[in-house]
């Protein structure tokens, strides 16, 4: 399960991986869990950026998801 932090981050990823600072735990979280990789870019800066997995989790946990369910 996820912490309200850990998904804060989790979306904070997905939204603006540039804002997202590397060394945070939250982020380590989300990375052994599979839902946020690290990539490199062309200028060897790595980034956030949220897996298969961690995109299933966000639309799971979405107000919309609920809505289409019912």
């Amino acid at each position: 399960m996820l912490s309200h932090h850990e998904f804060a981050t989790l979306i904070l990823v997905r939204d603006a991986p540039d804002q997202v600072e590397l060394n945070q735990p939250d982020l380590s979280a989300l990375l052994e869990r599979g839902l946020v990789s690290l990539e490199r870019r062309p200028s060897g800066t790595r980034f956030p950026r949220v897996t298969t997995h961690g995109s299933f989790v966000l639309r799971l946990l979405s107000p919309a998801y609920f809505h289409a369910v019912e």
